[in-house]
């Protein structure tokens, strides 16, 4: 079994799960998947509403979701004949969270450092 380093943590990395790595960063690299996680951090959504929230058709959508879902990316809850979308974890929220803040540093516009304005009163 082969590992990789950590150098951040010192601890070995099994390779297996390098490659699993790679493939979820595979599934980000579609920007209508990224808009749907990004929908999806509010929580759970039917594909409807994902599809107007990423003005995208609701087809298309749910192809780009079974994707996710495959991937383990999101889940799903059923309720009837109704499908409802979420985040499988937390990590899922995180990855895409932490995807825009890196664009927005490669831009040179890190909205998230910024404070809110204080109340002088």
């Amino acid at each position: 079994m082969k590992h990789v380093p950590d150098a951040a943590t010192g601890e070995l990395v099994d390779a297996q799960f390098v490659e699993l790595a790679v493939e979820v960063f595979s599934m980000l690299a579609d920007p209508t998947r990224v808009r749907i996680l990004l929908a999806l951090r509010g929580g759970e959504l039917p594909v409807n509403t994902i599809a107007a929230a990423v003005n995208k058709a609701p087809a298309a959508v749910s192809q780009h979701l079974a994707k996710l879902r495959l991937a383990r990316i999101v889940s799903t809850r059923h309720d009837g004949t109704r499908v409802f979308y979420r985040l499988a974890n937390e990590h899922a929220a995180q990855l895409v969270t932490d995807a825009v803040h890196q664009a927005e540093h490669a831009l040179g516009q890190p909205r998230h450092h910024r404070t809110a304005p204080t109340d002088p009163t």
